[in-house]
């Protein structure tokens, strides 16, 4: 069980949204960039073609949706600026999780014009692919409204960026699911065949971890068989049929959740409704990103 309290999760995820930016931000202007931060008059160096801008002259851009959403990424793009330029000053017009359309005005920048143009790339980049995951996650929230089965995400995220994928996860309406294998048990084939067995691999990890949850994952009917008989707290249906996952419900018959995953699509929503299903797990959310395009046009420039 995690006992941190609200404010220690917020500021660790205050930090991580900071590491992802100066990240992208050195990717970009390159690997003097942190110098640029203790140091700004090195300009020149992290922006070649930039360094014709006065760095005097101020403007405003205004940040643009060119398709149906949902919007994510607010934090992200406010680092990347503040951490260039403390002047720049962001009026947002929508926030995380709102529902934009081609033409949405996303947000009104103000401030160095230099500052403007080094950062837009990369605060693009961002709210870009968080409103893909946010908006892709909506889209099945939405087909399963009604029913009892939350979406899921999986452990397969973009390097480096998971709590971000995952808060975008939650902006769509899904729920996380483990955030790596330091705070949940989720037994997989290859523990099972290390271990030797279901029943041993349940069992150590019972006396091991006796106030978690233990789920499994089964890719059999045999298997599924010994995941109820050891007593998982959560079945996890690895690549079943439609067909399958019927019969494998009436097995369980409410004794353990029951969570499916494995090249579930759109179509499959109507018949998995009406399942007694628990959870629908889509690495796909995080993982087969689409990114939502987005345009930032300089308004003035004095």
């Amino acid at each position: 069980m995690n006992n941190k309290s609200p404010a220690a999760k917020n500021h660790e995820f205050e930090n991580e949204v900071l590491r992802n930016v100066r990240e992208a931000l050195t990717e970009d202007l390159g690997p003097t960039f942190p110098m640029f931060l203790t140091d700004n008059k090195k300009f020149e160096s992290i922006d070649l073609t930039g360094s014709i801008i006065e760095r005097e002259k101020t403007g405003t851009a205004k940040v643009i949706g060119r398709e149906d959403a949902i919007f994510c990424g607010k934090l992200w793009f406010e680092k990347v600026f503040k951490l260039l330029c403390k002047e720049i000053q962001i009026n947002w017009i929508v926030t995380d999780g709102k529902k934009i359309q081609p033409g949405s005005l996303i947000c009104d920048i103000s401030g160095p014009v230099w500052a403007i143009l080094a950062g837009e790339r990369t605060a693009l980049n961002f709210i870009q692919t968080f409103s893909g995951t946010a908006t892709s996650t909506s889209k099945l929230v939405e087909l399963l409204s009604g029913s009892r089965i939350n979406i899921l995400d999986t452990r397969k995220t973009i390097p480096g960026l998971r709590l971000a994928q995952k808060y975008a996860v939650k902006c769509g309406g899904g729920k996380n699911h483990r955030l790596g294998l330091f705070d949940e048990i989720l037994i997989k084939e290859n523990h099972i065949a290390a271990k030797g067995s279901i029943e041993k691999t349940l069992a150590e990890l019972r006396k091991r971890f006796p106030k978690k949850i233990l789920e499994i994952e089964v890719e059999d009917l045999d298997e599924l068989h010994q995941a109820i008989e050891s007593k998982a707290d959560i079945i996890l249906l690895d690549n079943f049929s439609i067909d399958e996952i019927s019969l494998a419900v009436k097995l369980i018959d409410k004794r353990t959740k029951i969570e499916i995953s494995g090249n579930i699509s759109a179509e499959d929503i109507p018949r998995l409704i009406k399942l007694e299903i628990d959870y629908i797990s889509i690495g796909a959310l995080t993982k087969n990103v689409r990114a939502i395009d987005f345009s930032m046009i300089i308004d003035s420039a004095d």
